[in-house]
C-alpha cells in the first residue's frame, strides 16, 4: 500500500488482540519487523515482553507469542499507537505517535479497560504532549481508563534491567486487581 501523503510504502500492523472485560490494555509503540512478518505482538526473541507478563503475576507461564490468543481470556489486550511496522521506532514520525495517541483514547473509549498501560515512555510522552512523564501510574485518564506508562520491553532497551521491569508490571498487576497467574 502507498502513502498518499510520501509515495513510500506502507506496511500495516497486526491486529489488535482485545476482547470483553479487559483488566489491562497494554500498548506497545508499534510493530517491529518480525511481528510484522509473522502477524504476532512482541514477536522479536529478545522482547522480554511475555517473560515480564509471567515475572508480573499475568500469566501462569512465559508464553510464546504464538499463544498470544489467550491472553483476552485472562483479560489482557494489546494494541500499539502506531500501526505502521518498521525496524526502528526512530523511524515513526511525531505526526504518527501524537495521532497514535488519539486512536488509543478513542479505544479505550471504545473497550473501557480497567487499565490502560502505555508501553514506550518517550513514545508516550510525544504522544500525549506530557514531557516529563515518569514511569508508573499517570495522574490522568484515558477516557475511563487508568493510565500507567511503563519502559518498552524490548531487550535493546538497557536502561532498564529485568528485576526493575519485573517490579514495575508486579504494581501494575496488583493495581489492576487481576487474579495471580504467577
Amino acid at each position: 500500500m502507498k502513502d498518499p501523503a510520501h509515495g513510500a510504502k506502507v506496511e500495516l500492523g497486526i491486529p489488535d488482540l482485545v476482547g470483553p472485560d479487559l483488566r489491562v490494555l497494554f500498548c506497545g509503540i508499534n510493530p517491529g519487523q518480525r511481528s510484522g512478518e509473522l502477524g504476532l505482538h512482541f514477536a522479536r526473541p529478545g522482547n522480554r515482553f511475555w517473560k515480564l507478563l509471567h515475572a508480573g503475576g499475568f500469566t501462569d507461564h512465559v508464553f510464546a507469542p504464538s499463544e498470544q490468543a489467550a491472553l483476552p481470556a485472562l483479560g489482557i489486550g494489546i494494541t500499539n499507537l502506531v500501526e505502521r511496522v518498521t525496524v526502528a521506532t526512530s523511524e515513526l514520525a511525531r505526526a504518527e505517535l501524537r495521532a497514535g495517541g488519539l486512536r488509543l483514547e478513542a479505544k479505550a473509549k471504545d473497550l473501557r479497560p480497567h487499565m490502560v498501560a502505555v508501553l514506550g515512555i518517550g513514545a508516550y510522552r510525544t504522544a500525549f504532549s506530557r514531557p516529563a512523564a515518569e514511569v508508573g501510574e499517570q495522574e490522568e485518564r484515558l477516557a475511563a481508563s487508568r493510565l500507567w506508562l511503563l519502559p518498552n520491553p524490548s531487550g535493546l532497551q538497557a536502561r532498564y534491567q529485568m528485576p526493575e521491569m519485573t517490579a514495575l508490571y508486579r504494581s501494575l498487576h496488583i493495581a489492576a486487581g487481576a487474579p495471580d497467574k504467577g
